[in-house]
């Protein structure tokens, strides 16, 4: 295998950039991972215990709204509670833009990749006013910090953390026969109930995946064992020994649990689950198919896979077979970026100063990022269910789509940019070697430096990576 710098930034990272150096080999790209989060001291986020406090105050304002109604104080009650919920939305907008300059000036762009990947394998989001707003901080808690290490230590914090038990309704599960639904099974509106979907999920997106050696059986009993695990605004994650089912379950012919309601028996389960060879399989395919092609060869996926149960799913490890095939290093670009990828790897190729973009108000935020983010069919944070965005390169190339891409990089940028760059230092910078002779010619012929870049960043060559 012969090592590729530029490939390696456009493929494995945000794509190239005037400021960076290019990685000299995949230890390199590796060693980003065993450094400090520089990017996330540099753009902060909070985790999600620090988020909730503002998530607790909209909840607080808008019940003594509810109360204050048809009475003197309904005005000052409704004018704070307007305040607080733009307050919620400076700080997504805030969010995002952490989010977008950590890839945009990272010089460890891998770690951006892989936190954007995992994030989209276990899509959470908020359904509720309050928690609209939760996804970065999510992210932040229960993502990031797990990307180099053991597989199932990141499967037990997203699937525990408070969001994804909200978003998948997994707070309103409760075992039929525990100790709630003897309580209050005469009480009528009250949601009571054994509810599947966080089981669901985990077998079929998360861990074993579709094809999986799972039954409705398994999906049922692991449902059961789930019931107990909650959350509140005020405590963020809970577990509740009164909603969970009694007695053991048995999933894919283990049993877990047993006389008295604990959260001991879930996390083995999930422990297990992560350690499976179908979730080997699974997961080595899907990070081949978002890294390398929407169609991997199969050579590099059973690797992969192989360094997966070799290690007990060591990710680091994952990664380093990754980086180690060389059907990773086909020069030819197999995948297009997603919208948002797409925008930061521009940013990041224009070097965008990072004042320009922290200074942006959230109306900008808006128009320049997330109004055009969504016309590219992607809506941030938002994504159609639970299996996230789709990789697929159909789904991002449309005419709508590329009508979109066309018309942000001929105007935001000019906007970002006190001078635009010379339109051959532009290519250079966004494409390397990678800019072919007629790419050269049409940026040369271009009438002025706005369509220029627009020439070069529509190319496939920059859309692709």
């Amino acid at each position: 295998m012969r090592f590729d710098g530029e490939l390696a930034e456009i493929r494995f990272g945000c794509g190239l950039s005037p400021n960076h150096a290019l990685a000299t080999s995949p230890e390199d790209v590796l060693s980003q991972l065993a450094a400090p989060d520089l990017a996330a001291q540099a753009w902060p986020i909070p985790d999600f215990d620090g988020a909730m406090a503002e998530a607790r105050t909209y909840i607080s304002l808008r019940q003594e709204q509810r109360e204050a109604v048809g009475t003197e104080a309904f005005e000052a009650r409704n004018v704070a509670l307007t305040e607080q919920r733009a307050r919620l939305r400076d700080l997504r907008a805030d969010w995002f833009r952490s989010r977008l300059l950590r890839c945009a000036t990272s010089a460890q762009p891998f770690r951006e990749r892989l936190t954007l990947f995992w994030a989209d394998h276990f899509t959470a989001q908020g359904k509720v006013p309050a928690l609209r707003y939760a996804a970065s901080p999510y992210v932040e808690s229960s993502i990031r910090p797990n990307v180099s290490g053991l597989f199932e230590d990141l499967l037990i914090a997203a699937v525990t953390g408070p969001l994804m038990l909200h978003y998948l309704d997994q707070h309103r599960s409760t075992g039929p026969n525990s100790p709630r639904a003897k309580r209050v099974s005469d009480r009528r509106g009250q949601d009571i109930g054994l509810n599947e979907n966080l089981a669901r999920e985990v077998l079929e997106l998360h861990t074993l995946g579709v094809d999986g050696p799972y039954t409705q059986q398994d999906v049922r009993e692991l449902a059961e064992l789930f019931t107990g695990l909650g959350y509140s605004l005020k405590d963020g994650f809970t577990f509740r020994p009164g909603w969970a089912e009694p007695g053991a379950e048995t999933v894919l012919g283990q049993s877990y649990g047993g006389d008295s309601a604990q959260l001991e028996p879930i996390v083995n389960a999930l422990r297990d689950l992560a350690r499976h060879p179908a979730t080997a399989q699974h997961i080595s395919r899907k990070l081949a198919v978002h890294f390398v092609s929407d169609t991997p060869d199969r050579h590099l996926v059973t690797y992969m896979a192989g360094r997966y149960q070799e290690t007990g799913g060591d990710l680091l490890a994952v990664y380093a077979a990754m980086l180690d095939h060389p059907e990773a290093w086909q020069p030819q670009f197999a995948n297009v970026k997603p919208p948002f990828s797409y925008l930061a790897s521009a940013c990041r190729a224009l070097a965008i100063p990072p004042a320009a973009l922290g200074g942006l108000s959230r109306g900008q935020i808006n128009r320049f990022f997330l109004r055009p983010m969504q016309a590219m069919g992607q809506r941030w944070e938002f994504a159609g269910g639970p299996d996230g965005w789709a990789e697929a390169d159909a789904a991002w190339i449309t005419p709508q789509a590329l009508a979109e891409r066309i018309r942000w990089s001929m105007d935001v940028p000019a906007r970002l940019l006190s001078t635009l760059p010379d339109p051959q230092q532009a290519a250079d910078q966004a494409l390397g070697a990678r800019q072919d002779a007629r790419l050269r010619f049409v940026v040369s012929a271009a009438e002025t430096e706005r369509e220029a870049l627009g020439l070069i960043l529509t190319s496939p060559a920059f859309q692709r990576r």
